[in-house]
């Protein structure tokens, strides 16, 4: 629980959103398939990031946004 707390703090919500932007550049700068497979699978941690969800909440028996 206490990394779903920590997920679903500013400080989380940051590192989730800077790594999916991080995999959408190198997806960017490798183009092609695997780039494009790359750059669609950092939009997920970046929505999540922005909507303050946490994915893996579900698995842990924790809520999914935060309170």
């Amino acid at each position: 629980m206490r990394i779903v707390r920590m997920m679903n703090s500013t400080a989380g919500r940051s590192a989730r959103a800077l790594a999916g932007a991080g995999l959408i550049a190198a997806g960017a700068v490798v183009g092609g398939g695997t780039g494009l497979f790359l750059a669609l699978v950092g939009l997920v941690p970046l929505a999540a990031g922005a909507a303050g969800t946490c994915l893996a909440a579900p698995l842990l028996h924790a809520p999914l946004r935060a309170r």
